[in-house]
């Protein structure tokens, strides 16, 4: 990485959140085509293919945004643990 922060700046909790954003991306298409596919095999089995693939395609978005919700969550507990710390922790530069 070209501006590469030093090691001791890096919050491992904020590299995770990062990685749950880049990773929503995947999630909400894999949730809803899974949601679809289950939904419609198992309403196939119970011989109602088309009411179970709509069950499953709500239920896909649904965790999609279940996901995001969580994420956000993250991200906002993040950004309340950095407004409670003190100014001159936040202003302190490495020489």
């Amino acid at each position: 990485m070209l501006f590469r922060p030093k090691s001791k700046d890096v919050d491992p909790g904020e590299r995770a959140v990062w990685g749950d954003l880049l990773s929503l991306g995947m999630v909400f298409p894999i949730a809803i085509a899974l949601g679809y596919f289950i939904g419609r095999w198992i309403g196939g089995r119970l011989g109602h293919r088309e009411a179970g693939q709509y069950v499953g395609l709500v239920w896909g978005i649904a965790t999609g945004f279940w996901e995001l919700y969580k994420v956000n969550a993250k991200l906002n507990r993040m950004e309340s643990k950095k407004q409670e710390k003190p100014k001159d922790e936040d202003t302190r530069r490495d020489v």
